[in-house]
């Protein structure tokens, strides 16, 4: 059991979530996940960390409440407890070297993006943050990337923060006008992801991207997680989640990423009952 030391909404169905899990803590890096169930029945839903804090022994999640299985882990109360946090999981990005960085993030992809940011701000590295949403109402995490950039580009859909545009337009506004970068690390949907990695190919820009695929048990056994990079079959879960955005089937992950859309719609608008629950059943 793990202590939701505490809670509170930065926007619109999205929570950002404190827990006490000091062995977590003591162990996970910038880019590492963990996977979380709510309860003993709950499903494993898979979260990014987006702060950690080793002398409190606290790490930090943040997520939308867009299907049934993250409203249930928003609706526990702050001070109760959580079932089960599984991690660290996954690689830590390898950031070491990095002098001159753009750290682009898409929407709630911003929370993954932060803890990159705030590593290399801290160890000397030169960080502009370009930050994309789709108003000014779904800005999230504004003065914390300020505060781990040299920096900071917030852009919207719609032009209703005064600065309309998207995370690409920013970022070759940088480029041309002189910005070295030796890397690109971008994180958010998978199409901004792919139309980034796309930009920096041209300029020969190394760019690294989080990848998000469907994952179920994040040790690399069930295959759910599983992608195409540079022509080789890669799990998000042991291999990833951050790949060569050079070299990833993009259009392959957005395709898998869109199969249970139905499902986890259903799944949103009514209580599910598993059969293996009725007592006398046939199993």
């Amino acid at each position: 059991m793990f202590r939701l030391v505490k809670k509170e909404y930065l926007g619109e169905a999205i929570v950002r979530m404190v827990i006490d899990a000091p062995r977590i803590a003591a162990k996970i890096g910038p880019g590492q996940f963990v996977i979380i169930r709510a309860d003993e029945k709950g499903e494993r839903i898979p979260l990014t960390v987006s702060d950690f804090d080793r002398e409190k022994g606290t790490v930090t999640i943040i997520c939308q409440t867009v299907g049934a299985s993250t409203k249930q882990l928003a609706a526990i109360p702050e001070g109760e407890f959580i079932k089960d946090v599984v991690g660290p999981l996954g690689k830590t990005t390898e950031l070491e070297g990095i002098k001159k960085v753009a750290v682009i993030g898409g929407g709630l992809g911003c929370a993954i993006a932060y803890p990159q940011a705030k590593f290399l701000y801290n160890s000397g590295a030169e960080v502009d943050i370009i930050a994309g949403f789709r108003s000014t109402d779904f800005i999230i995490l504004e003065d914390e990337m300020k505060a781990v950039s040299n920096s900071l580009t917030l852009l919207t859909d719609d032009g209703s923060n005064g600065n309309k545009g998207l995370v690409t337009d920013g970022l070759r506004k940088k480029i041309e006008e002189g910005a070295q970068y030796d890397t690109v690390i971008a994180i958010g949907p998978p199409i901004m992801m792919k139309f980034v990695s796309l930009l920096t190919k041209e300029y020969g820009i190394k760019t690294i991207v989080s990848m998000n695929p469907i994952m179920i048990d994040g040790t690399g056994m069930c295959g759910g997680c599983r992608l195409t990079v540079g022509g080789e079959t890669k799990f998000a879960c042991i291999d990833g989640p951050d790949f060569d955005g050079h070299l990833v089937d993009f259009d392959e992950l957005i395709r898998r990423n869109g199969m249970y859309r139905t499902e986890e719609a259903l799944a949103n608008n009514k209580v599910h009952v598993c059969n293996l629950d009725k007592v006398g059943g046939e199993h």
